[in-house]
């Protein structure tokens, strides 16, 4: 539970103005506040009146939250609307960084970035430089928009390591949004269906005894289905580090989507060591999550060892994430300090255990990749497809290539230039 903030309520007399200032910077912060809300709120502040700071606190805090995971985005909204002394140091401190791994971003509390960023929405720009204006010739403005693209194209190919604070917050914006569908799986079960290929002679003889035995109509059952369930093993390294929050955040929302065809989401990072983080993805409030996750995993920008990992994966989680045909994406860039021999064998395990291995790989953003490296040359002939991971769009193939089976992505032509010697 977060203090009380010890803070200085304004006091020029407009309280329901700020009050609807405030549900504002709530909603872009990611709460679901609407009109109705705004006004219970005036009216419980109108009704209940408070002597105290703490009773505005609260008062607010009853109408305007309704998760725990909303709590602490409120209290840092708050803290830094109601003339917190330094609060916009403190947002623009937040902001003034390009790209931080998360175990850094950790530092600071959860959901203060986001905070900063809905009340920074609403900040005036400073004014434009005036032009002086010539005596002689009238000034001419001329625009040229012939190879202009639309800012919401050009984000989704811009690479992740490229943004800048702003363009990573519409591109999370973006993440949130993305589908990762997939196909159900066809099981021996069957069950009823009046269109359904096989007959069912069971419910059909049952039928027939309420009308003496005669059969009126023959019951029909067709294959069952179900939904495949989805393991992400993401790498943290250091190497990693410009992808890993996004990747992860695009996971968040993958795993908390309701009906999004996935019977369960488990997530995994690694880095020198195994980390599972499922239970920490299942929160609603993705800057939790992520800082829930971050606590956990204590190898952030650390090191490489994607075999050693692999092998802790394969002994202690297999057999109870990858039955009945489970996908795997592995997020890495196959740079692997260990012996190749090693993560060979574990990549070969890994994919006798799962119907799919998804590879994403950010370094296939140049277009000269090729596989020199050890790790890469040793993961390559045991995935089923290579994709890249370094963009919105990138994330956005991802769905074209979980919906065709047959999809290799970059795996045919590097195991092209394997076999040529490269």
């Amino acid at each position: 539970m977060p203090s009380d903030p010890d803070l200085t309520l304004p006091d020029e007399g407009k309280l329901v103005h700020n009050i609807t200032h405030f549900a504002r910077a709530l909603r872009r912060a990611g709460l679901p506040i609407g009109p109705g809300r705004v006004q219970t709120a005036i009216e419980a502040v109108a009704a209940a009146g408070f002597t105290e700071k703490t009773d505005f606190y609260w008062i607010l805090h009853a109408c305007f939250v309704n998760r725990p995971e909303e709590r602490t985005i409120f209290h840092q909204t708050f803290r830094l609307f109601w003339r917190d002394p330094r609060y916009m140091e403190q947002m623009m401190a937040l902001l003034l960084p390009a790209m931080r791994g998360v175990q850094e971003e950790d530092r600071a509390a959860d959901a203060a970035r986001r905070a900063a960023e809905a009340l920074l929405a609403d900040a005036e720009m400073p004014p434009a430089p005036e032009t002086p204006e010539s005596d002689d010739e009238e000034l001419r403005i001329e625009v040229d928009a012939t190879a202009t693209a639309s800012a919401e194209e050009r984000l989704r190919q811009l690479d992740f390591e490229q943004m800048t604070v702003a363009e990573a917050a519409a591109a999370r914006r973006m993440l949130t949004r993305l589908a990762l569908p997939v196909k159900p799986l066809a099981t021996r079960r069957l069950k009823p269906d009046a269109r359904g290929a096989r007959p069912d002679w069971r419910r059909t003889l049952r039928a027939s005894l309420r009308t003496g035995g005669e059969i009126a109509t023959i019951a029909r059952r067709r294959p069952a289905t179900r939904w495949p369930a989805l393991v992400v093993l993401c790498d943290i390294s250091g190497s990693m580090a410009s992808y890993s929050r996004m990747v992860l955040h695009f996971v968040h929302a993958v795993a908390n989507r309701q009906g999004q065809g996935w019977a369960r989401v488990h997530a995994f990072t690694f880095g020198t060591r195994l980390t599972n983080i499922t239970r920490h993805l299942r929160q609603r409030d993705v800057d939790a999550a992520l800082a829930a996750a971050g606590r956990k995993a204590q190898d952030w920008q650390g090191g490489t060892r994607i075999g050693e990992s692999l092998h802790a994966f394969n002994r202690d989680w297999s057999r109870r994430v990858l039955a009945q045909g489970a996908v795997v994406l592995i997020i890495t860039d196959g740079l692997d300090r260990g012996a190749p021999a090693d993560l060979a064998r574990e990549m070969e395990r890994l994919r006798l255990s799962a119907r799919r291995v998804v590879w994403i790989n950010p370094l296939l953003r140049w277009d000269g990749f090729a596989p020199r490296a050890q790790g890469v040359r040793a993961m390559l002939p045991h995935v089923d497809t290579l994709r890249a991971g370094h963009s919105v769009a990138s994330l956005e193939a991802l769905a074209q290539a979980l919906s065709d089976p047959k999809d290799r992505g970059e795996k045919t032509r590097l195991m092209a230039m394997l076999g040529a010697g490269d």
